[in-house]
């Protein structure tokens, strides 16, 4: 039963950060039609406008807090394993799959209450940007508690799938 709440969870969580992963590539384009914008405006037409790079500024945060869950359930993060390649498999396995993503779940628990605490904040005090826009704040930070909130749940679903697996071994 509680392997196949795993599996189920899994594919929802799979769904999801796929999901986040493909609003951050369409966010990547935008991020480059507003960037390509703002240099013809200023270089061409010599009127420079301040949106631009603000809003580039904004969606650069989104695209890298909304894609690191789903790198994450594709091991496609970097890793330097120069000493953890001369251990015998069984261990090797158990620091990569259990103690990493341990640490990395305490640091990713961390970020995900401190963001989640400053991003009420600006939502409680109306918090906008010092810009002549003036861009209210919340809308991008509440996006660090949601992004490393899903990356929380990715590597605890890996640290319990490799528990399991070790079990059964």
């Amino acid at each position: 039963m509680f392997r196949g709440f795993i599996k189920k969870a899994d594919r929802v969580i799979e769904r999801v950060s796929y999901a986040f992963t493909i609003l951050s590539g369409i966010l990547i384009v935008i991020m480059t039609f507003i960037a390509s914008y703002g240099v013809i405006r200023r270089y061409v037409f010599k009127s420079p406008e301040p949106y631009s790079y603000e809003l580039s500024m904004m969606f650069l945060l989104w695209t890298f807090v909304l894609a690191l869950a789903y790198l994450e359930k594709l091991d496609g993060h970097l890793r330097v394993d120069f000493f953890v390649a001369l251990l015998p498999e069984k261990i090797k396995n158990f620091i990569l799959n259990v103690i990493g993503p341990l640490l990395g779940l305490v640091f990713c628990v961390v970020l995900t209450y401190e963001g989640w605490i400053v991003s009420m904040y600006s939502l409680e005090i109306g918090e906008k940007s010092m810009s002549v826009w003036a861009v209210p704040l919340f809308p991008v930070k509440i996006v660090i508690p949601i992004g490393y909130g899903l990356l929380c749940i990715v590597l605890l679903l890996k640290i319990i799938r490799e528990i399991l697996r070790i079990k059964e071994d």
